[in-house]
């Protein structure tokens, strides 16, 4: 016997209640989600990570042929530590109108459309495949998306075009920067603070680099509009450096032996990104240079953590223009944050972001979405649905 479908709110509720911070494994809600596919008999694939701790799952709906559509969106959510939330952050909470709990509105609100569109979408006559792709790791660097990209074109058919959930308010969103993360090291020598001579301060030479990328964000910023995609606008309209996280030394009288950095810089579609590293590497050979002339055994590094190209803006590609027809929207825009979206335009599928909730209220303290956010989504999906009915 079929199941009854589930609801949108009822099926963020399930899926809120798996705790998928970055940091933990997300495999409990992908088998909650491969269960669920099963009992309307759709079956699905998974894609595991290198220690089987985590995994994306690839489901298709319709028939196996080439132009359907992905609807992808990510299982992880960010850390909830040192947040006073006013509710449990995992269980969801219907209050004033909102529905609260992580991943709400970044994304899960999305997925929980998807997945409540499987009863209609099995039921349906579709003529065009649709494909959920839920993936991992996406809030560290979209790790996971790539593996499950793989599969088109060569264990599955060629999706026509993608649509990534994230939180736009159901806007249709065309364009993102790229966003390069960096780890620098910095190795000195320690010593007695009243001899700092016979050491090599890692802090210091840290606050040389410092200095360095509060000149590059100054060059970038001046130079922004040459980078600019004529027609098409960012807020900032420049790449942006990000300083996200440093620690160093152990006490204040000791010559700090150790500094680590974490920067980004996002880059805006026209940039060049490797001359932007370039430069950055460059500064990193100059430090190293300088400080084995106090420490021969000392050392500065810095390794790439993470590439994640930019959505390039196609205004009138396929994805911006099915996704506009079913919004109703005459316009697109850009967002500031990263997405998987540019991953699967660069394996040549055509992508959009669009999804119910607003990233002005992610990553914060008590994230919320609206029962009217999710039933825009659930009517977006509905008319996909019968926009893969027809004919191709």
């Amino acid at each position: 016997m079929t199941p009854s479908a589930p609801s949108s709110t009822a099926m963020l509720a399930r899926l809120v209640a798996h705790r998928t911070v970055s940091s933990d494994s997300n495999l409990a809600l992908i088998d909650d989600v491969r269960r669920y596919l099963e009992s309307y008999g759709v079956a699905s694939r998974l894609v595991p990570n290198a220690d089987g701790t985590k995994a994306n799952l690839v489901a298709t709906i319709g028939p196996a042929v080439a132009g359907g559509a992905v609807l992808s969106g990510h299982t992880d959510v960010v850390p909830v530590e040192g947040q006073p939330w006013a509710t449990d952050p995992f269980a969801l909470v219907e209050r004033d109108g909102r529905l609260y709990g992580r991943g709400s509105s970044d994304m899960k609100g999305f997925i929980a459309c998807a997945l409540a569109a499987v009863p209609a979408l099995v039921h349906a006559k579709l003529q065009r495949p649709i494909h959920l792709c839920l993936s991992y790791d996406e809030e560290i660097g979209c790790f996971g998306a790539p593996h499950a990209i793989e599969l088109f074109g060569r264990e599955l058919p060629q999706a026509a075009l993608c649509i990534v959930g994230e939180p736009t308010m159901m806007r249709v969103v065309v364009g993102h920067k790229s966003s390069w993360v960096n780890r620098v090291a910095i190795v000195g020598r320690e010593a007695h603070s009243s001899a700092p001579h016979l050491g090599a301060n890692a802090i210091v030479y840290m606050g040389r680099f410092l200095a360095f990328l509060d000149a590059l964000q100054a060059e970038l910023r001046a130079k922004g509009s040459a980078d600019a995609v004529p027609g098409v606008s960012f807020d900032p309209p420049w790449t942006t450096l990000g300083i996200g996280l440093i620690h160093g030394g152990t006490a204040a009288n000791i010559v700090a032996r150790e500094c680590a950095l974490t920067w980004e810089f996002r880059a805006l579609p026209g940039a060049n990104t490797e001359a932007i590293y370039a430069q950055a590497a460059a500064k990193i050979a100059e430090l190293d240079a300088a400080i084995k002339k106090e420490a021969p055994e000392a050392s500065v590094s810095m390794t790439r953590y993470a590439a994640i190209p930019g959505l390039k803006p196609e205004i009138d590609g396929p994805a911006a223009k099915l996704a506009l027809a079913l919004t109703g929207a005459n316009r697109t825009e850009t967002v500031a944050f990263g997405t998987e979206a540019g991953q699967f335009q660069a394996a040549g599928i055509s992508t959009v972001i669009c999804g119910p909730g607003d990233i002005a209220v992610a990553h914060k303290t008590d994230e919320y979405t609206t029962r009217d956010q999710l039933a825009q989504c659930d009517a977006f999906i509905a008319k996909l649905a019968d926009w893969a009915s027809r004919p191709a």
